[in-house]
């Protein structure tokens, strides 16, 4: 069976390779909405974790950045080249650049989630991602993304994404 399975893939290699384009296969990546992700016997990963989901509910999800004070450090570090540093600079990233309107309930968590790890004072969730197929118009591939935060006394003091810079529109 598994010379079977190894012959299908690589027909479907050389077939993709004679057409000029590469044929790839893909499982979509799966998140759940279970908040309970966001749990640790650990206390002190516990109450990273719960910081970890109001970042991720109230702020990203919800966009009631107003709240911000409560889940972020002043100085909070930003790696994702988009945004300044500063709890004012993310704020002005979302509210100003973003353009990010606030939900007016926030009480559960809706964005699909695919793992949250903890260690020490670091937090990183993993989300599934869609994006456009640059090949095949139309169409969507999935793929994952992250955030990763690192804690101090239960608020959120820096950050890092996999994002690059955001091209200009275009004219």
């Amino acid at each position: 069976m598994k010379k079977m399975k190894l012959a299908a893939g690589l027909s479907i290699a050389l077939l993709g390779a004679m057409l000029g384009q590469q044929v790839l296969a893909q499982d979509p990546v799966v998140g759940t909405v279970d908040e309970a992700l966001f749990t640790d016997s650990d206390p002190v990963k516990h109450k990273n974790k719960q910081a970890a989901l109001h970042i991720m509910r109230e702020l990203l999800q919800c966009n009631q950045w107003s709240t911000a004070g409560n889940w972020l450090t002043d100085k909070y570090i930003q790696h994702n080249p988009n945004a300044a540093s500063g709890l004012a600079g993310v704020i002005t990233f979302f509210t100003e650049v973003m353009k990010r309107q606030p939900t007016a309930s926030c009480d559960k968590l809706t964005t699909p989630i695919v793992a949250v790890l903890a260690d020490g004072d670091y937090v990183t969730v993993v989300l599934p991602r869609e994006y456009d197929h640059p090949v095949n118009k139309g169409q969507k591939y999935s793929t994952t993304w992250f955030d990763m935060w690192r804690f101090v006394d239960g608020k959120a003091d820096e950050h890092w994404d996999p994002a690059t810079i955001t091209p200009p529109a275009a004219q």
